[in-house]
């Protein structure tokens, strides 16, 4: 063999062995930088706990998120990033290229929940709302959305102030809308991989009410499922409630509706693919004596696999129509909400990349695996349209609390609930460390 032969086939083993992409650092790269990372953070924090209670204190619904965005947009705008609002109603990109190299996405989910925050802390939300439905409601972040938006603040002055050790393109985003599975999409329909530049990889991360602060947990491959929302519209023939026979009574099928329903998932769904259908929400009749024309309910539909999910729906709508159909009834109207959320499904190389390095920045013994969950995130479409993510969950909770509530003891105030808050300064701190410590891996210098 002469030695240009020789040659070509060393260069071919070589380009085999040799990482995709060549930007990803080692752990050492990273953790080399750690002092800078922790020095920059506690400078900043003072500054970042003021924002994160000024989001606190002004929390919004989602689709209404528009002074949460524009203070978001003046924060990042302020570090040095070229923002543009209004994408995807008032979802925020903020781009900072610096050298050739991988473009990094990094979201974050900036909208609140319509209930009444009852926690008491001075910087309580005191904001009240009409939602889509023109009720009066209290607002408040009870999901921990604030925090995400302060660690994106966060992890964008700690980038741009060590923009020396990296090279490529980040791109932060303000997502709204979350909490109704709405804003990824809303995002994506509006250009979010056109306009700007398309990430190589993008990060999440949230609040976990069960946690530790300081710590964090993940899951690699499917982490969540898919998420569907129904309405089913049970029609009748009203009446005099001293007169049934005169009637098909809709509050009668639908609580055989209610009950029927839950074959689907006991009788029919493979017990090894878990799925959950529930009826969160029953409304008819006006009065104790009048049998009403109909009752509404809404349905939370939950899948971890795209088969189960149209077996389910079908379902559904067959039950609904037999139920109907044995109480001479007209067919109840079915309709699946168009805002699916697909299932999460993190990239198994990009999350034990990112975990081996979150251990070595926190310590195994704050890094933990976690089981799948049947909840529903919209941050899943950003990797359903090609990109490979990793989202994580920081814990936000006082140790002695979580310790405590294992033991059997006072039980923790969970997320989606008035009583829930994280503690800010561990949680934000833990939350910027490990989301600035896995863009470096991904963007830094060799």
């Amino acid at each position: 063999m002469n030695r240009q032969l020789m040659f070509l086939l060393l260069l071919v083993v070589a380009a085999r062995i040799a990482p995709a992409d060549e930007s990803i650092s080692g752990n050492g790269a990273v953790t080399n930088h750690l002092p800078e990372i922790k020095t920059l953070l506690a400078d900043e924090y003072k500054s970042l706990d003021a924002i994160y209670k000024h989001f606190h204190a002004h929390p919004e619904l989602s689709l209404e998120e528009k002074e949460t965005a524009a203070r978001l947009a003046k924060e990042l705008r302020a570090t040095g990033f070229e923002v543009t609002e209004k994408v995807g109603g008032h979802g925020v990109v903020a781009v900072m290229k610096n050298g050739k190299g991988p473009t990094i996405m990094v979201r974050a989910d900036m909208d609140a929940l319509p209930i009444v925050e009852l926690t008491g802390l001075p910087y309580a939300s005191k904001v009240r709302a009409r939602d889509k439905y023109g009720r009066d409601v209290g607002v408040m972040h009870a999901c921990g959305h604030d925090v995400n938006i302060t660690c994106l603040i966060g992890t964008a002055r700690v980038l741009a102030a060590m923009k020396s050790k990296w090279q490529g393109t980040l791109v932060l985003v303000g997502q709204p809308a979350e909490e109704i599975g709405e804003g990824s999409r809303m995002m994506l329909a509006d250009g979010l991989f056109h306009r700007f530049p398309r990430p190589d990889f993008c990060l999440a991360t949230h609040c976990d009410s069960r946690f530790p602060h300081g710590h964090v947990n993940f899951r690699s491959g499917q982490m969540q499922s898919n998420v569907d929302s129904v309405d089913i519209t049970v029609l009748g023939k009203g009446g005099h409630g001293a007169a049934p026979q005169t009637t098909i009574d809709p509050v009668v099928l639908a609580a055989r509706i209610v009950i029927d329903l839950q074959t689907i998932v006991s009788r029919e769904v493979n017990p090894l693919n878990p799925a959950v259908v529930t009826v969160g929400s029953i409304h008819g009749g006006t009065k104790h004596n009048i049998i009403p024309d109909e009752v509404k309910l809404q349905l939370t539909v939950r899948t971890t696999t795209d088969e189960v999910r149209k077996q389910v729906l079908e379902a559904i709508q067959r039950i609904t129509k037999a139920a109907a159909l044995s109480a001479r009834a007209p067919n109840p109207i079915v309709k699946v909400h168009d805002h699916f959320t697909p299932a999460l499904v993190n990239d198994k190389e990009l999350t034990a990349s990112t975990v081996g390095l979150f251990r070595d920045v926190l310590g195994a013994e704050f890094v933990h695996e976690r089981p799948m969950s049947l909840g529903g995130e919209d941050f899943s479409r950003f990797i359903r349209a090609g990109v490979p993510g990793f989202y994580y969950f920081v814990g936000s909770a006082p140790p002695t609390r979580v310790a405590e509530a294992r033991k059997g003891g006072a039980s923790l105030s969970k997320t989606h609930t008035g009583t829930y808050y994280p503690v800010p300064e561990p949680t934000i701190k833990t939350g910027v460390l490990t989301m600035t410590s896995a863009v470096l891996k991904l963007v830094g210098k060799k």
